[in-house]
């Protein structure tokens, strides 16, 4: 076989993606915080982009204006849109939680476990804001703030005078995280720190003593020890308990009761008593704010009876071109690169105020379609929810099922149910028993949630009967997936749901 070199011509079809072609994708999938860093970007940099500053028609607002989603509006291809852009076809906090969650599922306000609502925890209390009595200063909230560790810090010259302690002391304090659990081990602590074990136990010692009760703990038995000694209220029997967590948060009671000693009456005392704890005592104390969720549409009941979809105008950019000031400097121009960079940054903010305007419509036809799809949970409630998926939408909008999943996300839609994700009504099917229309999950979730919020200590329902009750209703599903729906919700199985209700009807009748 000789080899031999020889030319071809070969014709080809490629899609090639121009950079401003990514840009203009990635505006899609970007939330309103990251749109509006970009578009600061871009006014930092581009001399020709300003800020519309309200007043008039600027060119390139985004669309903001009520739109009806049962008007009949014509609208461009997805091809078409992209052509009219100028283009060719802590780990130590986290064991932390971890550890609360397998002891005690309710260690949270926020997030109660199933059946334990009402189990007691004491609710966290602000310790900051005006300091007159019926008015709210703002600037004296802030001012008040202090955070955890700047508390503890002003509590350390008081319990300690000797400087080498005080320093230990310091050192341990930054090790303490957000909800007052001291993090690392002592003896690493110790080796830093050129001294012995003994000593920084001792020093912990003296800093456990501080407020808020429970801090500088390093595990949850030991900040509820902690609370307990302050009470008053430790004894060996308590102590048993807390070395016995595990049972406690299984809901055994009749193995705590053996391992404790004591009888079934004072048993559930001090579990009553041990509910009225704070589990994370720290987060008294200047901890992170959550920023609340700005959402990018708003719907309305309509007077018709129907939905108004609208843009949320508060997080739409809005920028113009300043084409006054272009053709003043251009002419000033003399150079063959001073030139090339004007008209570089003239189609640069074209672009932009066109990209913006299209993803503004474009984001407006998906979210009206969503609430037109579904219709049934905006005018009833979650169990009125349809199986809904990226093509379904993508078909009726005439876009690309990435196209789609790239509007959705991150973008927020607020409505008279509540705000939320656009992924959210994104739902998979489940089967009907009979020939009638499929299910959505999600729809099946809040049945099933509904079913266990009824239960009682005598009526709590295992998972093959939950299956029974929703095939009665015409909803065919597997014993497999309703128990994946109850650990998805955080439900716990029907024997510890059990033991919870016969826990709670015990406390109750205590106290």
């Amino acid at each position: 076989m000789v080899l031999s070199a020889r030319l071809e011509v070969r014709q080809s079809q490629q899609l090639v993606m121009t950079p401003q072609l990514q840009q203009a994708i990635r505006l899609l999938q970007y939330s309103s915080l990251e749109l509006n860093a970009f578009v600061e970007a871009e006014l930092e940099r581009n001399p020709l982009l300003e800020r519309a500053d309200g007043e008039g028609e600027a060119v390139g607002t985004p669309i903001s204006a009520v739109d009806d989603i049962g008007a009949d509006a014509s609208e461009p291809s997805e091809s078409e849109i992209w052509q009219s852009l100028g283009q060719g076809s802590p780990e130590p906090v986290a064991s932390l939680d971890a550890e609360l969650d397998s002891v005690f599922p309710d260690a949270t306000p926020a997030d109660l476990a199933p059946g334990l609502r009402d189990s007691g925890w004491a609710s966290l209390r602000p310790t900051n804001g005006s300091a007159h009595d019926g008015e709210f200063d703002p600037e004296a909230f802030s001012a008040s703030e202090v955070s955890l560790k700047d508390h503890l810090l002003s509590q350390l010259p008081l319990a300690i005078a000797d400087p080498a302690d005080r320093l230990i002391g310091q050192f341990l304090i930054d090790m303490v995280d957000e909800a007052g659990y001291l993090t690392g081990e002592l003896e690493t602590i110790a080796e830093r720190l050129g001294t012995t074990t003994e000593r920084v136990e001792s020093v912990l010692a003296t800093l456990q003593t501080f407020d808020p009760p429970g801090v500088c703990a390093r595990n949850l038995a030991e900040c509820l020890a902690l609370q307990l000694k302050d009470q008053g209220r430790y004894d060996p029997c308590i102590a048993k308990l807390l070395d016995n967590l595990e049972l406690l948060a299984g809901h055994n009671l009749p193995a705590l009761r053996k391992a404790v000693g004591v009888e079934m009456d004072e048993l559930l005392e001090m579990i009553a008593e041990i509910k009225q704890l704070r589990p994370k005592p720290g987060l008294l104390f200047g901890s992170v704010q959550v920023q609340p969720v700005i959402p990018d549409i708003i719907v309305r009941r309509a007077s018709d009876g129907g939905w108004h979809v609208e843009l949320n105008a508060e997080t739409l950019p809005r920028v113009l071109v300043n084409r006054t000031y272009y053709a003043r400097i251009a002419k000033s121009a003399q150079r063959a690169g001073e030139r090339s960079y004007l008209l570089d940054c003239l189609q640069s903010a074209n672009w932009l105020v066109k990209s913006l305007d299209q993803r503004a419509r474009t984001i407006l036809r998906v979210a009206e379609e969503i609430v037109r799809q579904q219709d049934g949970f905006f005018t009833h409630g979650v169990q009125y929810m349809k199986p809904l998926t990226l093509r379904m939408v993508a078909d009726a909008v005439s876009m690309h099922e990435s196209t789609i999943s790239r509007v959705t996300s991150n973008k927020y839609i607020s409505t008279p149910r509540g705000i939320f994700e656009l992924k959210y009504f994104f739902t998979s099917s489940i089967a009907a028993a009979g020939d009638g229309d499929a299910y959505s999950s999600e729809a099946v979730r809040h049945l099933i949630r509904q079913m266990i919020d009824a239960e009682t200590s005598e009526t709590v329902l295992s998972d093959d009967m939950i299956v029974d009750r929703l095939k009665a209703e015409g909803i065919d599903i597997a014993r497999r997936t309703v128990a994946k729906y109850r650990e998805s919700m955080r439900i716990p199985s029907s024997v510890q749901r059990r033991r919870i209700k016969r826990l709670e009807a015990g406390t109750r009748s205590v106290a």
